[in-house]
């Protein structure tokens, strides 16, 4: 009898340490859930602890993507003309049929096509003078392909040492609060300045990185069309010769 109090009792017991053991870890879960909530970020809090020079950081971002869509969609255009555009043109050529040949390069919104048409209307004349109408045409489109590229390549290189220039200034503000509190130094005097010090460094360094990229790739693409475009050129050239030649 006397045994079974005791383990009654022993059983309430542990029953009871086990309830105020799950209530104790049900409040230490309750308090690191806000507190982990707390310390979690979104990236447009972490981005306004830069201060003002994110702003000119999200403006130089806003550009260069707005030049490599411009640029990128006018070079895909550019590309885009049929494979057999200068076998149609030799046999409109050929067979006098220029009208024709000049109604297919308006078909094509490219500066091959333009190209050639610039030949085409000044077919009758020295072929020096074509050649030279064609070459200042190739000229004028790429120029018209390259611009706004030195824009970008300033933005790859300036975006980065606006993050280093918040970095100083980020530095100088932890400094200066250091000194105005004389003995009572704590690390929160200095938490906001190195923040802002970090957030632009990574900030600058991602608008360079990206503007960087786009640039060499836009680059490669515009040099590829431009080989295209001499080549096209001496293609219309020889062209320009083959009824010449027949003729004799």
């Amino acid at each position: 009898m006397l045994f079974n109090i005791l383990q009654t009792e022993i059983d309430s017991m542990a029953a009871a340490a086990v309830e105020n053991a799950a209530a104790g870890a049900g409040d230490v879960m309750a308090q690191a859930v806000p507190q982990q909530q707390a310390m979690s970020y979104s990236l447009i809090e972490m981005a306004s602890k830069g201060g003002w020079l994110m702003i000119v950081l999200l403006a130089l971002s806003v550009i260069a993507l707005y030049i490599f869509g411009k640029k990128w969609w006018m070079i895909r255009q550019a590309n885009r003309i049929g494979k057999n555009f200068m076998n149609d043109i030799r046999d409109y050529i050929h067979e006098g049929k220029i009208k024709s040949a000049i109604t297919l390069c308006e078909k094509y919104d490219a500066p091959v096509a333009r190209l050639v048409e610039k030949g085409i209307g000044r077919i009758g004349r020295p072929l020096a003078d074509i050649q030279t109408a064609v070459e200042n045409t190739a000229n004028v489109e790429v120029s018209r392909l390259e611009k706004g590229l030195s824009t970008l390549a300033t933005i790859s290189g300036g975006a980065p040492m606006i993050g280093f220039l918040g970095t100083v200034i980020g530095m100088i503000q932890a400094f200066f609060n250091m000194s105005q509190a004389g003995n009572n130094i704590d690390i929160t005097l200095l938490s906001s300045g190195i923040y802002t010090a970090m957030v632009t460094t990574v900030g600058g360094l991602i608008v360079g990185i990206l503007a960087y990229f786009g640039y060499n790739y836009l680059t490669s693409r515009i040099n590829s069309l431009v080989f295209k475009m001499e080549s096209t050129t001496i293609e219309f050239m020889d062209l320009l010769h083959e009824p010449a030649g027949e003729d004799e």
